[in-house]
C-alpha cells in the first residue's frame, strides 16, 4: 500500500546500533521497523534483545521529500541498501511476512507458552536437575513456573523454578 510516495527501504546501520538508530528514526517521526527477538542471556548483563537482521532495520519514507542521503546522517547509520546507486524498495508484503515470522519465532523462544497444567516435565537446571515433575502453573513475574515434585513423600510438593529450568517430556 503506497500512499504519498511512501516505500519501505532497508537501512544499513553500524554494528550493535540497531536500537539507537531505530529510536532516532522514531524521534524524527520517521516510520521504522526494527525486527528483533527478546532473549534471556546466561549473563544477566548481556543484551536482552537480539536483532533479527544484525546491522539492518527497515524504514518507510518518501525519498523524493527527504532525499536519499538524509538517513545516512543519522548517528549510527551507514546508508540505504541500494542496487547500483538506486535505493532498493522492500515490498510491503515482505515486511508483513518478516513481522509474522519474527512474532512466530519469538513465541517459540518463550519458555512459558510450551506448558499446560498437568504436563510431565523434566527439571534440567538447578538443585532438582534430572527429576521429573508435573507442570502446575505460570507465576507472576518474569519467566517463573511452579511444578509439583514427588520428593521424599507420596504427595507432590510445589516447587518454584525459572521457566528455562524445565523441559517438556514427550
Amino acid at each position: 500500500m503506497v500512499e504519498d510516495g511512501l516505500h519501505w527501504y532497508a537501512l544499513h546501520v553500524k554494528p550493535h546500533k540497531e536500537r539507537a538508530v531505530y529510536e532516532q528514526l522514531l524521534s524524527r517521526d520517521i516510520i521504522a521497523y526494527y525486527p528483533h527477538l527478546q532473549v534471556k542471556p546466561k549473563n544477566p548483563r548481556s543484551r536482552k534483545e537480539r536483532p533479527f537482521f544484525p546491522g539492518y532495520l527497515f524504514t518507510r519514507v518518501n525519498l523524493t521529500e527527504i532525499g536519499a542521503d538524509a538517513l545516512s546522517w543519522i548517528p549510527g547509520s551507514h546508508r540505504l541498501v541500494t542496487y547500483g546507486d538506486v535505493p532498493t524498495v522492500v515490498p510491503e508484503s515482505l515486511i508483513k511476512q518478516i513481522k509474522e515470522h519474527v512474532t512466530a519465532k519469538q513465541q517459540s523462544l518463550s519458555p512459558l507458552h510450551k506448558f499446560k497444567k498437568g504436563d510431565i516435565i523434566r527439571i534440567v537446571n538447578g538443585s532438582f536437575t534430572g527429576y521429573e515433575a508435573i507442570f502446575d502453573t505460570h507465576l507472576t513475574g518474569k519467566d517463573r513456573v511452579q511444578v509439583l515434585l514427588s520428593f521424599l513423600s507420596n504427595y507432590p510438593q510445589p516447587i518454584r523454578l525459572d521457566a528455562d529450568a524445565i523441559i517438556k517430556m514427550n
